[in-house]
């Protein structure tokens, strides 16, 4: 087993039940929960708040706890730069709706910020969002699952940096990973942050 980080993650919904997700940097990267990394003794519900609203300029209303993802790192990197392997990330995921019309703030540079209609995601998310956002608008709550990246489709662009939408917490193509029921089961990736 590789190291292990917290993070944070929400399903962010609005009014018209859309899904907000963020596309970090350049390139064909993947879509993401947005969210981040855990500080030092914060709690998780803290950090949901500070991260989204630092990532996407929206304030949001925490609803409940969807459940604790285990975002298993990719096979060993051989990315220029990467000695070793990748660390997992537990990441904490919220339901949590925009508590205003507009952001309240402009996202940071590098995040494309776009809602998206559930049932019409892009393809390109990664393994953690698609998983969350199925458990989350199923009305799942408690849920405890791994999400694993698929080794046909592990992209050194694609790989954790700090959290959920490119912070080392997502770890995530969109799909469930390996080990989940059949009917749940599609092609496990990772979210940029072993992306949430």
């Amino acid at each position: 087993m590789s190291a292990l980080i917290g993070a944070v993650a929400a399903v962010v919904t609005d009014d018209a039940g859309r899904v907000l997700l963020c596309r970090q940097g350049r390139g064909e990267r993947r879509y993401a929960l947005p969210g981040g990394r855990l500080r030092p003794a914060e709690s998780p519900v803290r950090a949901a708040l500070r991260d989204i609203r630092a990532e996407t300029g929206w304030e949001i209303e925490l609803v409940d706890l969807v459940g604790i993802y285990h975002v298993v790192s990719p096979p060993v990197s051989t990315a220029a730069g990467r000695a070793g392997p990748l660390p997992d990330v537990l990441v904490h995921v919220f339901r949590a709706r925009a508590a205003e019309v507009r952001p309240t703030a402009d996202p940071p540079p590098g995040c494309l910020l776009s809602w998206h209609l559930p049932a019409a995601l892009p393809e390109a998310v990664t393994p953690l969002t698609r998983a969350a956002v199925t458990d989350a608008l199923a009305g799942r709550s408690g849920v405890l699952r791994d999400a694993r990246w698929a080794p046909s489709t592990v992209d050194p662009a694609d790989e954790p940096a700090d959290g959920p939408s490119g912070q080392a917490a997502d770890g995530h193509d969109g799909r469930p990973g390996a080990g989940q029921p059949p009917e749940q089961r599609g092609e496990a990736a990772s979210d940029p942050s072993l992306r949430p």
